[in-house]
């Protein structure tokens, strides 16, 4: 039995680390795209957001996306794919963003 109880903590903690690697990954690419909502309505499914850096949130295995209203807000990390863009497709984004 206490290799059952010992087997449920590793997984719970890879799957923490896997959140957080996840988050600390979106905020090195600057830019997510949506792959879940949740109940969220204000979320996009498909829809590029851009990420701002917040590393205390990230190791929580969260992300703090920016919406339309250039507001800040934090969510899963696992809602979202990490985004790699070339310099000037990020200041592109930007400027229409």
């Amino acid at each position: 039995m206490a290799s059952v109880d010992k087997t449920s903590k590793s997984k719970s903690s890879s799957t923490s680390r896997s959140l957080q690697r996840r988050a600390l990954n979106a905020i090195e690419a600057k830019f997510v795209v949506c792959v879940e909502t949740g109940d969220y309505t204000d979320l996009q499914l498909r829809k590029l957001y851009r990420v701002k850096s917040d590393r205390s949130s990230a190791a929580e295995g969260y992300v703090r996306v920016v919406d339309d209203s250039e507001e800040d807000y934090l969510y899963p990390a696992d809602w979202f794919m990490p985004v790699p863009l070339s310099s000037t497709a990020a200041k592109a984004f930007r400027a229409i963003s």
